[in-house]
């Protein structure tokens, strides 16, 4: 997950706290000493508790996937092991005002796209059709107001009303709907057994 490091219109500095809560890494900004909980982007001690930082749109999937959506793509080279994280294993979190849904990958992949109301507003979480390693999770309200209902046609992921494409990384629609763009969600992934740390009022999203 992404965090924007700004607080009170200034940039902080943050490091790795070093300790683990609810089983998750935690941080330290280098101004105050706070510590904060990666999950939530919250301070969860010291001068700063309560306070919280903006989310940002990323994902956790494959170098390969990533390259093969963004293939300018530059990376920092450094010595690193591989990572041992899994997709299958985990569930994407979605959280939205007082309301937060967990969306168990292994459910997502079956349907590519859950059509879904979080916090009042119309989502679709969706996996690329093509690649079961990148998804992304957008707003299903246009800019005229008019909100759609994403579903799977010849491989592709379309409007079920207009049967315009479209693309699962960037929300981008052709065909009758060309010249609009689905407003990408921040989300992230996490370990179902570690959601109710964080979320204790969540749910997870069960297929029917």
């Amino acid at each position: 997950m992404v965090h924007r490091r700004v607080i009170g219109g200034e940039p902080e500095v943050f490091g790795n706290q070093g300790a683990l809560w609810g089983n998750a890494m935690t941080w330290w900004d280098h101004s105050t000493g706070s510590v904060w909980s990666q999950p939530k982007g919250e301070a969860i001690m010291g001068p700063r508790r309560g306070e919280v930082l903006e989310l940002l749109p990323s994902t956790l999937t494959t170098w390969r996937a990533w390259r093969t959506a963004h293939p300018a793509t530059l990376a920092l080279d450094v010595h690193a092991w591989e990572t041992g994280f899994d997709l299958e294993d985990m569930a994407i979190v979605l959280e939205i005002g007082d309301e937060a849904v967990g969306y168990r990958i292994p459910d997502v992949r079956r349907r590519s796209v859950v059509n879904d109301v979080v916090g009042g507003l119309p989502v679709a979480v969706v996996i690329d059709p093509a690649d079961p390693d990148r998804w992304a999770v957008f707003s299903r309200i246009l800019d005229d107001g008019a909100v759609v209902t994403l579903g799977i046609a010849g491989g592709l992921v379309v409007d079920v009303d207009t049967g315009a494409a479209v693309d699962p990384n960037s929300g981008v629609a052709s065909g009758p709907l060309a010249g609009t763009q689905l407003d990408r969600l921040s989300a992230f992934t996490i370990f179902p057994r570690d959601f109710e740390t964080f979320f204790s009022g969540g749910v997870f999203w069960e297929p029917n």
